[in-house]
């Protein structure tokens, strides 16, 4: 097996061997492994500790910043407070220095008091206490060994650590699935002692020894849990359930919460009371030795565990499930199920670990708890893919100052007097109302995001901050004073004579090479540059909307309805992120021209697509010249487009068109996860038969839908790419909002029909130059 070694994080320590309690569904006892009978009872202080010692070891190998040592039986509380404080301070002193040591025992509760209490309060150790429910529920499985029930000894522990001085250190509750409960009951019971986090378990089962289903329903444990799910929600989701909020994340692109759910690897390994390293203690319901790995703390490395193959074969992600489930579409969330329950003894396949390569015994269960978790949330919320264009604005404005934010915290002082001035004449533009709307403009131009992002880039990588970069921030700032006219003295570099403020234009202060800063103050009806060599009443003063001369180069603005007012940038410094280069400044007549162009295909557009047209006009805000080549996406933020001088008005309505349709899905897709796990599966595209990944089949699918708008022709294959995509185990529940909206979008295309009948399109079969696959027009 292949691939880098994944180190350990979590480490289950077991302290006892033995339990007080006899619940007939324990795997440690109940189940095929019976290695237990041939353990000491309690972990001896030589075991402990090499054990600190190979944590310590471990974690300075692989620089962890953290380890979580879980505390584990039988129950461990029956090892005593005095063995466990020894286990406690040997594992602290072990990593102090090394690593955060995250201290974790779960127990089922019966011995639980302030003695133990006060212990873990001492050694930071958190509490899981283990609860299946209403004490119907929980005596079901969970009594003493003389029939006794364990319920009231259970809730006085939970009450203890309910207490004010104990309640930081409380975990939550586990709670084992048995259908035969009521779940409602069951649900009610644990939300009413306001646990911290619920985490639901299927009883550990295999293929040789199934779960119980009394009625012979394959989906009797999805029923049990979704029954759960809704009472849950219709009580306003209380508290954390691990399970739900796994499946919730990862339909939505995110990670798996746990290790029962999802692809993650394995990174968990056991260290029995008699120092043998084991793999996760479930197997032990596999079969006799399942867990085994012929390795102790006492001769070997943690690493060495981390090699064995039956370790690997949890960490392969896709790779390590069955062909059965790779090729289903709820995998992502599911990942196959966990590991224990794929066992079944007659595989006959002869590779090593074959007894798993199957589906899990509860593989109707998850794919049913799946898709009724993600039905249920699709139809109680709206999903941010289908928002409207002012919401999908105003979210990118959030991004585009989280991340002017997290770029000022990285440099955390570093950033120079320049960078720190702006940023105090920000807050003060933001303190004045029209400050802040003006400062909301300037920011949402798109090369900011060309700027902030690139910046980022440079600092995360150790690189530093460059000096445009840094600078960049005292020409926004003015920039944005300018605009609200308030009289805020801001200083802003030049270089090459230049002084540009983002979206207004360059103020020319000399020749090529010269650089210095000026000062940049709003007036009543302009602004004035002040450099610090000139005299008293020398400073230029500009107004924005003057002509360009010989110190003012204003940013050149098209105006030709029906198009948008819109800036035909050919100054900002960071234009250039196209793959053909930037026009330099454009003469007077060539800026004319090409308003007359835009307007025409405005004309074109707004006359066979008037809702997209309007949409468009709403998000495009800047047009960048470029010397060659057909319309081209560039490095930037929402709102802009470059173009070349060939594009005729038809072509350029349909390049329009397309990178409206791509610059949406673009900045729906940086706000919103529409899948996940893009490239792991090839598709193959319906108009060209060509196997690409999710990602590019969804853009040319979303981009192809738009054009079929204009033009009902470049609509063929759609329906069938959108089935493709709505099934593909790459999609999040926001992905599919998105199809179901295309579906919609594109179901009036009749009428479009005939409202387009008699126009001139490029010959049925071929797409424009905007579709190339290499190369393809947007406005981001």
């Amino acid at each position: 097996m292949t691939g880098p070694l994944v180190p350990f994080r979590e480490f289950v320590l077991k302290v006892h061997s033995r339990c007080d309690l006899a619940c007939d569904h324990c795997y440690v006892y109940e189940h095929a492994d019976q290695s237990w009978l041939k353990r000491p009872k309690v972990i001896s202080d030589e075991a402990i500790s090499w054990t600190a010692r190979r944590l310590a070891e471990h974690a300075t190998t692989h620089a962890l910043p953290s380890v979580t040592v879980i505390l584990h039986g039988g129950e461990p509380l029956l090892a005593g407070p005095a063995r466990l404080r020894r286990v406690c301070e040997e594992l602290g002193s072990a990593l102090n220095g090394i690593a955060e040591l995250d201290l974790r025992i779960h127990t089922n509760g019966v011995q639980l008091s302030p003695r133990y209490l006060d212990l873990f309060d001492e050694f930071h150790v958190r509490v899981g206490i283990s609860l299946d429910g209403d004490r119907a529920a929980n005596d079901r499985h969970r009594r003493f060994a003389d029939g006794r029930s364990s319920h009231p000894m259970v809730l006085r522990a939970v009450e203890l650590l309910r207490e004010e001085r104990y309640r930081h250190l409380d975990l939550g509750l586990l709670c084992t699935v048995d259908i035969h409960n009521d779940p409602v009951a069951v649900q009610d019971a644990l939300a009413g002692l306001e646990p911290p986090l619920v985490d639901f378990l299927l009883p550990h089962a295999t293929w040789d020894d199934p779960p119980p289903r009394p009625d012979g329903s394959p989906t009797a444990y999805a029923d049990w849990l979704l029954t759960v799910f809704d009472r849950w929600t219709e009580q306003g989701r209380p508290m954390p359930v691990r399970m739900f909020a796994s499946v919730l994340s990862s339909l939505n692109g995110g990670p798996s919460l746990t290790e029962s759910l999802g692809l993650a690897p394995t990174d968990l390994v056991v260290i029995e009371t008699d120092g043998q390293l084991e793999q996760v203690d479930s197997l032990k319901s596999a079969y006799e030795g399942a867990a085994a790995t012929g390795f102790d703390v006492f001769r070997n490395t943690f690493d060495e565990v981390a090699a064995h193959p039956g370790v690997r074969a949890r960490q392969l992600g896709l790779a390590g499930v069955s062909e059965t489930c790779r090729r289903c579409p709820v995998v992502r969330s599911c990942g196959g199920g966990l590991y224990t329950h794929r066992y079944r003894s007659d595989s006959g396949s002869e590779g090593l670990d074959s007894g798993f390569e199957h589906p899990s015994v509860y593989c109707a269960d998850l794919a049913a708890l799946i898709r009724g978790i993600e039905e249920r949330t699709a139809a109680a919320t709206e999903s941010p893919a289908v928002r409207a264009p002012d919401e999908l604005l105003a979210a990118h404005q959030d991004l585009t100052r989280t991340l002017l934010a997290a770029l000022h915290d990285t440099l955390d002082g570093r950033g120079g007097a320049l960078w720190d001035d702006a940023w105090r004449l920000a807050a003060t533009l933001e303190a004045y109302p029209p400050g802040a709307e003006a400062l909301d403009t300037v920011l949402a131009h798109p090369y900011t995001r060309t700027w902030l992002v690139g910046a980022l880039e440079d600092v995360e990588a150790g690189r530093g901050l460059t000096e445009p970069a840094a600078e960049r921030l005292g020409a926004t700032v003015a920039a944005a004073a300018v605009r609200a006219g308030h009289d805020l003295p801001v200083p802003v570099a030049y270089r090459d004579g230049g002084l540009y403020l983002p979206t207004l234009g360059t103020v020319v202060l000399g020749g090529p090479g010269e650089r210095g800063t000026a000062v940049v103050r709003a007036t009543g009806d302009g602004f004035l540059v002040r450099r610090p060599r000139d005299a008293p009443g020398a400073e230029l003063r500009i107004a924005p909307d003057e002509p360009e001369g010989p110190h003012w180069l204003p940013v050149h603005v098209l105006r030709r309805a029906p198009a948008p007012v819109l800036l035909l940038d050919d100054l900002d410094p960071l234009r250039d992120c196209f793959d053909a280069p930037a026009t330099d400044r454009l003469e007077a007549e060539e800026a004319d021209a090409w308003a007359h162009r835009v307007g025409d295909a405005w004309s074109l557009l707004a006359d066979a697509v008037p809702g997209q047209a309007a949409e468009a006009a709403l998000t495009l805000t800047t047009l960048t010249p470029l010397f060659t080549g057909d319309p081209e996406p560039g490095r930037h933020g929402p709102g802009a487009l470059g173009v070349g001088p060939s594009v005729e008005a038809n072509e350029l309505a349909l390049g329009l068109l397309s990178g409206f349709r791509r610059a949406k899905l673009r900045a729906l897709g940086e706000v919103t996860d529409l899948y996940a796990l893009d490239g792991t599966w090839e598709h193959r595209t319906p108009w060209g038969n060509e196997h690409v990944t999710f990602s590019r089949l969804l853009a040319e699918t979303f981009e192809r839908a738009g054009l079929g708008l204009y033009d009902p022709r470049f609509l063929a294959g759609v329906p069938e790419a959108l089935d493709k995509i709505e099934n593909a185990a790459e999609v999040t529940v926001d992905g599919k909002q998105l199809i179901s909206a295309v579906r919609k979008e594109i179901s009036g295309t009749r009428s479009a029909t005939e409202k387009n009948r008699g126009r001139s399109f490029p010959p049925s079969g071929r797409a424009p130059n905007v579709m190339r696959s290499d190369q393809k027009v947007t406005f981001e």
